[in-house]
């Protein structure tokens, strides 16, 4: 149905109670993110009613009255909704407390890692731990909960370093150091000062990389796996990538610079090795799998490992898929994700974040969002910080939307993207002017 399209949900087209054959699904999160993969499940034939807990105003979904991380909520929601043949769970926090783990053993079907298998995210340190058992290329760390410890370790290294605090921190709890003095500082606001709460319990401290970023996200039903197209994540707030670190600003797909050949080289000594180390460790990965990796020459090493689909990278990648998302997610959910044949556009994707005056730190909500009527029809609006007021559509959070465009070339995409962006208006709206920038002169 073409009105299922995420176009029409930005005109304001109510899907909601709209009659639908197929299986209905619960996707769990609220981000734009989990607004990328509504609109894919839409186009598959096989999926019905679609239910948040608790997505956001732009998904038009039916809403659970949920919280993410109301687990016991949502099983009991799951349980008394037999209509329900399947869970999403999109977001770190849900995974990490053990969603996934409570649905499957009500005999309920869900799409996502273990708790154990999502420790690779949840504990930056079992994580690097996993990479040196097992030899994934990776920076030399060193890993710490005693404060003093960690402040002996960063007095005798190199520098640069980067302070990381071990559990989630909203993609914020990385500081790079350039001196001691600014890592000695990093470990205190971390360990001591608390700034990313009980993530800070424990610090890793690593060695600086340096290179280009790449975002490799690949699909594992616990032993076989499918790639994803590449892409490339902007953390930073301003332009030249400057200022302070955030979720993300925007991202395109695929990168053209990473070869065919550094492709096959990161199978073979990342992707590979890490799904059977996560076998041996007794938690096999079943769902997303991020590899956030590091390239210098032909030189790739793994930064960090995400256990979800990465926001904003999935606003540019799953736009770009062929098969059906929904029938890609029962077969990792069933182990036969061998047998299935899942294709790519070749399309050129970039999406830009429209984020709200002061993010990442302090900014404004309320504020009323006009224009989503005037934009193209080819052009996709994915909601994150977004809700329903009294009249219309108001901004909720600090990414409020990401509009991404696909097209044959980068530069042909990027002006489709900036020039609908100028068509929506908020107050304080901001966002990167560059992204995509050197992808559409080369």
């Amino acid at each position: 149905m073409s009105e299922n399209s995420v176009k029409t949900t930005a005109r304001y087209v109510d899907l909601r109670e709209l009659e639908y054959d197929g299986d209905d699904v619960l996707v769990v999160g609220g981000g734009g993110r989990e607004h990328a993969i509504v609109a894919k499940l839409r186009e598959s034939k096989r999926v019905g009613k679609i239910y948040g807990a608790p997505c956001n105003a732009g998904t038009n979904v039916i809403e659970t009255g949920l919280s993410a991380t109301d687990i016991d909520g949502i099983v009991e929601y799951v349980a008394a909704h037999d209509n329900i043949k399947m869970t999403v769970v999109a977001p770190d926090d849900p995974l990490s407390m053990g969603l996934v783990d409570r649905l499957t053993e009500r005999g309920f079907r869900a799409f996502g890692p273990t708790k154990s298998a999502a420790r690779l995210e949840w504990s930056k340190a079992y994580a690097k731990d996993v990479m040196r058992r097992y030899g994934v290329p990776t920076a030399a760390y060193g890993a710490f909960t005693d404060t003093e410890q960690a402040k002996a370790f960063v007095k005798s290294g190199k520098y640069p370093v980067v302070v990381k605090a071990d559990g989630l921190a909203l993609g914020k709890g990385v500081i790079i150091c350039q001196n001691e003095a600014e890592a000695l500082a990093a470990v205190d606001e971390i360990m001591l000062d608390k700034k990313f709460g009980a993530a800070g319990n424990e610090v890793v401290i690593e060695q600086f990389l340096t290179g280009y970023e790449v975002s490799l996200l690949t699909f594992v039903d616990g032993v076989n796996y499918k790639l994803m197209p590449t892409s490339c994540d902007h953390k930073r707030a301003l332009d030249g990538d400057k200022g302070l670190n955030t979720g993300g600003m925007g991202a395109y797909s695929p990168c053209p610079i990473f070869t065919k050949e550094l492709l096959d080289k990161t199978v073979k000594t990342v992707v590979e090795p890490t799904i059977a180390a996560m076998i041996k460790e007794g938690a096999p990965f079943k769902g997303v799998l991020y590899f956030g990796l590091m390239v210098d020459g032909d030189d790739v090493r793994v930064l960090e490992y995400n256990a979800r689909f990465g926001d904003p990278e999935t606003q540019s990648v799953l736009p770009l898929l062929k098969s059906d998302l929904y029938e890609i997610f029962n077969a990792v959910i069933d182990g036969t994700l061998d047998r299935m044949r899942v294709e790519w556009s070749d399309k050129k994707s970039i999406n830009v974040v429209l984020a709200s005056g002061g993010y990442p730190l302090g900014y404004k909500k309320g504020c009323p969002i006009s224009g989503l009527t005037e934009v193209d029809n080819d052009v996709n609006v994915f909601f994150a910080g977004v809700k329903r007021g009294d009249d219309g559509l108001v901004t909720s959070g600090g990414r409020v939307l990401c509009v991404q465009a696909a097209a044959d070339d980068f530069a042909t995409a990027r002006k489709k993207v900036y020039d609908n962006i100028r068509k929506i208006k908020f107050e304080d709206c901001y966002y990167r002017k560059d992204i995509g920038a050197k992808l559409a002169e080369r």
